[in-house]
């Protein structure tokens, strides 16, 4: 352990030195521009208190300088930054993004890049800026007299331009993350050096494919459900830090500014309430300027700022797909849209006759009437619109025991306020008693902003009672945000938690097929035999109850289970159908009288005697020979525990492979991202020297008494432009490393619609049309469909792909009751496979299918 230990520091230790070399010699441009901002910067003496007078004047961008005839500040703004932060922050950016960009797309495409964006951006900009006063006066001139300075704006536009040619996972990523951070400092913070960052964005996005060219594998923007989340849970903390910034921030001027007024409480000064008081001390003034003073501390200010952290919580269980945040964050935003909605009512009717303290009728800006309910309402739209994202659910009893942890803390907090409030009443401005307590302790947990519509029931007057005042809630809401954090982080196997525990007990104590473990993929429900001892995973879809493999459970109860599940599907109003079953469960509903097809060809590798030697393996000989020659090995990981740096590889590499079909990542027997984050699924890796993987293969546990026998291969994924033989290396590596470990055979799984043609199959067939014209009419139908869908999915050249490994191949089986119920049976087979097709989808794999889309 100690020589691994060292192994690796030595690595990290040589990484090290290799980024402090890597400046000058991989990215000379980016860093010669860093040098040359401190310069400029220490020459003119701005690298403390931002740019002097003179650099102002002559160097920063703005209306100004433009209507002067100072053009060359379009591009001189960017030499210089805002102050001793600005500069860090810039040489974070330059060495972290920056430079890595130059060294990716070369030294000439990047200063053509950053010289294009800083100027063309700056322009754009300002033009933007231009045309702000004719919608909104008072942000225009704000516009109209600032100047901007920073080297953001070429960092931003050459990570735009960089982009175009960037994997699909994060070309993605990379557009909606910085656009959605840029669009929210443009309406919230509103300054000049805003708008051109985004301006300078927009201009990158533009000239990217011209400077740099397009990524090989397209445009596409097909992703997997677990991405969707991602990119969602990136919209939902933008919105979440905007009013945050807003509050933040004393000099924001965007058009989104307003809604800093719903973290900040009237702006009493210390001399205006004296004077207030002085003259009244009783009087609802004094008492409302002394609250005004109170919602200005630290802690109540912390208090106000817990809507957004929460909120930020709930992006990483949106990122997860967890069910729970979804429906929180649709509650939070719809409270949010309803609390904008009442504070903008509240204060239009207070400020008739008088000047508005947050804005009124008066105003000549319609737009600024509305805007503080447009990021609620936009970002509660989006989340009804990708319902489908969150499905995950946490395991039984995890949030029964957060809301009974949360109402214990509520407790416990009320308590103490009580109690501590009777031994410092004197502390408060007027006497509490045991009922005035306990009447304020519940505002004491609401953030401070919404209680300015409230007359305060009572004032702190000392150290002690402001201390429970103004902690309480901040106390409550942190262990709320951790014990929901928490929540976030309990495994979930489906969208039945509770059943799928359950299952796996069943499954792992009793065993089942090779295929057994996609019961307790998400999407299953189960159905449990009176006795307990048997399930069978189902999904209804259009009225028919299409399971997933065979029966669990003791083999000897397998005829009464299927009987027992019919009846039990039957009495529901749904067709049974048994779908990618084996052979066993064939002859069992054969003898039932039921009708049955072959589709699909499962393929089986026995280890016991499994040698790669002689000719026929020479392709995989060769694949596992050239991994050794190139440095490439084949490691074990758990994807949950795995290091990120492995993890969000696996996860680029399969979004690739989704946003290059085109299609969504089919599910129902075919495995993802989703069903490998599971402890008891094991990930084989093929990584290189660098740690860079160059493909992923998983293995589902096959049981038998309660013990692993064997391993069934789901997951198959291989980077575009990495190590081209890695599924072959992976494949025979896993096969020998588990016969090692004493396995029985491994699984490499079946191909869906695709079967090897043999006298046996053709036989069967010609029974089906004995058995029921309709059976065979679908058997064909099946045929068709998987030729047709072969240049989308590959299912065919998949199962050419495993013959490499001369496998034992045994059938996989189709059985239902009734043969009329066959036109709704393959539609619910087409639907599981493909549930989230959309019309353009729709129309790429039809032409993909008739070869209009190569």
């Amino acid at each position: 352990m100690t020589q691994v230990t060292a192994t690796a520091a030595t690595r990290q230790t040589r990484r090290l030195l290799e980024l402090a070399g890597f400046g000058v010699t991989g990215a000379p441009v980016s860093i010669g521009l860093l040098v040359l901002i401190w310069v400029m910067g220490a020459a003119t003496g701005s690298l403390l208190s931002g740019p002097s007078r003179y650099v102002n004047r002559h160097f920063a961008a703005g209306i100004g300088a433009f209507e002067d005839g100072r053009v060359w500040t379009a591009f001189t703004a960017g030499l210089w930054a805002p102050g001793l932060a600005g500069y860090l922050v810039a040489t974070a950016l330059v060495l972290l993004v920056a430079a890595p960009i130059e060294h990716r797309i070369g030294s000439g495409r990047f200063a053509l890049a950053a010289a294009s964006t800083q100027v063309l951006g700056t322009l754009l900009g300002i033009g933007v800026a231009a045309l702000v006063k004719l919608v909104d006066e008072g942000w225009g001139f704000r516009l109209h007299i600032g100047t901007a300075v920073g080297p953001t704006t070429w960092i931003v536009g050459v990570a735009m331009v960089a982009s175009s040619r960037m994997d699909t996972l994060w070309r993605r990523r990379t557009r909606v993350g910085v656009f959605a951070l840029l669009i929210t400092l443009a309406l919230f913070g509103g300054h000049l050096e805003d708008i051109i960052r985004l301006a300078a964005a927009v201009v990158g996005l533009v000239l990217g494919p011209w400077i740099v060219g397009r990524s090989a594998r397209g445009a596409r923007l097909a992703g997997t459900r677990r991405e969707g989340g991602v990119l969602v849970a990136i919209v939902v903390a933008a919105g979440a830090l905007g009013p945050a910034l807003a509050a933040l921030s004393p000099n924001v001027v965007g058009p989104l500014a307003v809604l800093r007024e719903l973290f900040r409480g009237v702006p009493w000064t210390p001399d205006e309430v004296r004077a207030i008081c002085a003259a009244s001390s009783n009087g609802e003034e004094c008492r409302r300027g002394l609250l005004g003073l109170r919602l200005g501390g630290v802690g109540p200010t912390l208090l106000s700022l817990m809507p957004s952290i929460f909120l930020l919580v709930l992006a990483d269980g949106l990122r997860r797909g967890r069910r729970f945040a979804w429906i929180a964050a649709v509650v939070v935003h719809a409270i949010l849209l309803a609390l904008s909605v009442a504070n903008y009512v509240v204060r239009f009717v207070e400020s008739v006759g008088e000047e508005s303290l947050f804005y009124g009728l008066d105003s000549p800006n319609l737009y600024r009437t509305i805007t503080p309910f447009l990021t609620p309402l936009v970002i509660l739209v989006v989340l009804l619109l990708t319902r489908r994202f969150f499905d995950v659910a946490a395991p039984r009893g995890t949030y029964r025991r957060m809301w009974l942890l949360l109402l214990a803390v509520a407790a416990g907090l009320g308590l103490v306020y009580v109690l501590g409030g009777l031994l410092a009443r004197n502390g408060f401005d007027r006497d509490p008693g045991v009922a005035g307590l306990l009447a304020d302790y519940p505002q004491r947990l609401i953030p401070p902003v919404y209680l300015q519509w409230l007359d305060p029931r009572l004032l702190p007057d000392s150290a002690a009672t402001t201390l429970l005042f103004e902690w309480t809630g901040v106390v409550f809401w942190v262990v709320a945000c951790v014990a929901v954090l928490a929540t976030f982080l309990k495994p979930a196997y489906g969208a039945e938690t509770e059943d799928t525990e359950r299952a796996r007990k069943l499954l792992c104590a009793t065993g089942g097929s090779p295929l057994s473990w996609m019961t307790t993929w998400r999407g299953n429900k189960y159905w449990f035999s009176p006795d307990g001892t048997s399930y069978v995973a189902y999904r209804v879809i259009g009225g028919v109850a299409l399971t997933t493999g065979d029966p669990v459970g003791p083999p000897d109860r397998l005829r009464d289970t299927v009987t027992d599940f019919a009846e039990y599907a039957s009495g529901s109003g749904w067709v049974p159908c048994f779908y990618s079953v084996t052979g066993g469960l064939r002859e069992v509903t054969d003898s039932m009288g039921w009708s049955g097809i072959q589709v699909a060809e499962e393929t089986v590798l026995r280890l016991d005697d499994l040698a790669f030697t002689g000719k026929k393996f020479q392709d995989v000989r060769t694949a596992v020979n050239r991994a050794k020659k190139d440095g490439i090995g084949a490691e074990w990981i758990s994807f949950p525990d795995a290091p990120l740096a492995i993890t969000d590889q696996i996860t680029a590499i399969s979004e690739e492979w989704v946003a290059d079909k085109g299609m969504p990542e089919m599910g129902f027997t075919l495995g993802g991202l989703e069903e490998i984050d599971d402890p008891q699924v094991r990930c084989l890796v093929a990584v290189d020297a660098e740690r860079t993987v160059h493909g992923v293969t998983s293995w589902m546990p096959v049981y038998r008494d309660g013990r692993v026998v064997g391993w069934t291969l789901d997951f198959m994924r291989r980077r575009s432009e990495g190590f081209r033989p890695a599924m072959e290396f992976l494949i025979a590596s896993a096969a020998m490393l588990l016969k090692e470990e004493g396995a029985e055979f491994v699984s490499l799984s079946g191909a869906p619609l695709a079967k090897v043609s043999s006298p046996e199959a053709a036989a069967d067939t010609e029974e089906d049309l004995e058995r029921s014209t309709l059976s065979t009419v679908l058997d064909r139908l099946l045929d068709v469909l998987g030729k047709t869908l072969e240049p989308v999915y590959g299912f065919r050249s998949l199962l050419a792909f495993k013959s490499k490994f001369q496998p034992e191949y045994v059938p996989m089986h189709m059985t239902f009751a009734d043969p009329a119920a066959l036109p709704s049976i393959g539609n619910a087979i087409g639907r599981a496979y493909l549930p989230e097709v959309s019309i353009g989808q729709g129309v790429r794999l039809v032409r993909t299918m008739i070869g209009g889309d190569r």
